[in-house]
């Protein structure tokens, strides 16, 4: 690395690499310029203008997402200027849908009369499922925002929830196009786009069709990337509001081999939601429609969580020990009478990698057979 690749940032020095902005090299030392479209993994847009700095030289205020550093570089992050450009920006953006987030308590009356003017709206009776996870509440909060220059807009768009999966709320979009970038660039669905002028802008998926007639695949890709509540799980409009903490618990997703890294939500005993591992492989954030969003078996109350023995046509509850120790009984037997190949093993897509591999290996280097086959093939 030359020396020559010195950006300043804040009075301090530090070396970036060739394609880096301004924003990757801040991030990187610790700096904490926010931002509201910006994608790990995606294009920079430059969208939203939160993550504006000042840059020596210039005449206007640059997106340091979409910024590449430069050899001599002097940046500064928390200028006067770029606090205010910020908080006008936030201040648009909140006045751009509906979003009764209540997020802040300014006692003042111009957030106050926002906020009753955003419950009147249809279909936004209940405080927004985003509370508390909503990247713009959070910078409202930050900024001290006030919305007492700018008037709510109206809705446009009602809400469209006629799928199993995804509600999308167009009155709390801020046209940020998180969505659109996950879902052309990091799952390269390409399903949904950025259609309309105006103040009639929309994402939109092909012909302007709900989701379930598209070709969205229900990833929910877009859902995980939306910094706001226009895209919402439909199971969290379920949820009671509680004031129980929610807990996330790490683990790998069992509907297949992949091993991809995921997050359960738990309030209650109970998992309320799935989100994916960001920065950690295999998916790096990622999942499929099953992972996400089929969680359901682990709340059933139908669901079995203790062997069953069946005797005389009618099954009773076991114990683990016992339950093993028949299995290993009959198939000790089965063996013995009727040789190994009498005895086959079905695997499942539905556990680990390592699991299988255990599995086949229990079938050659136990049983002695190589009668082992996978559920997939079925």
């Amino acid at each position: 690395m030359g020396s020559e690749n010195v950006i300043v940032i804040d009075g301090q020095e530090f070396f970036f690499s060739a394609g880096e902005t301004i924003l990757q090299v801040a991030q990187r030392n610790g700096f904490d310029i926010p931002t509201l479209c910006y994608l790990k993994g995606a294009s920079p847009t430059g969208a939203c203008r939160i993550c504006v700095v000042e840059l020596e030289g210039s005449q206007n205020l640059v997106a340091s997402c979409a910024t590449p550093a430069a050899p001599g570089m002097v940046v500064r992050t928390e200028t006067p200027r770029v606090i205010n450009s910020r908080r006008t920006s936030l201040e648009v953006l909140l006045a751009s849908g509906q979003h009764n987030c209540l997020a802040q308590d300014l006692s003042m009356d111009s957030w106050t009369d926002f906020q009753v003017k955003s419950m009147a709206a249809k279909g936004h009776d209940d405080l927004c499922p985003a509370y508390g996870e909503c990247r713009l509440q959070d910078l409202a909060v930050q900024y001290q925002v006030k919305t007492n220059h700018f008037t709510p807009a109206d809705v446009s768009y009602p809400i469209e929830d006629v799928n199993p999966f995804i509600v999308r709320d167009f009155s709390r979009c801020i046209l940020c196009g998180r969505c659109v970038q996950a879902c052309n660039e990091i799952q390269v669905n390409n399903a949904i786009s950025f259609d309309y002028r105006g103040s009639k802008s929309k994402i939109v998926t092909e012909g302007d069709l709900p989701l379930k007639d598209s070709i969205c695949v229900f990833c929910g890709e877009c859902v995980q990337a939306c910094p706001v509540g226009a895209l919402i799980p439909k199971k969290d409009l379920l949820l009671e509001r509680s004031s129980n903490e929610t807990r996330k618990i790490r683990t790998t997703c069992s509907y297949c081999g992949v091993g991809c890294q995921l997050y359960l939500h738990v309030r209650n005993n109970k998992v309320v939601k799935v989100t994916g591992v960001e920065d950690v492989g295999p998916n790096f954030g990622s999942l499929c429609v099953k992972g996400r969003f089929g969680y359901d078996f682990i709340n059933d109350p139908e669901r079995l969580k203790i062997p069953l023995i069946k005797e005389n046509g009618k099954f009773r509850e076991a114990s683990w020990d016992e339950a093993l120790n028949l299995i290993a009984e009959k198939l000790t037997r089965i063996k013995k009478e009727s040789g190994p190949d009498s005895i086959m093993v079905l695997s499942s897509a539905r556990i680990t990698n390592e699991e299988n591999y255990l599995a086949q290996k229990f079938a050659r280097a136990v049983i002695g057979t190589n009668n082992i086959d996978h559920c997939a093939r079925l």
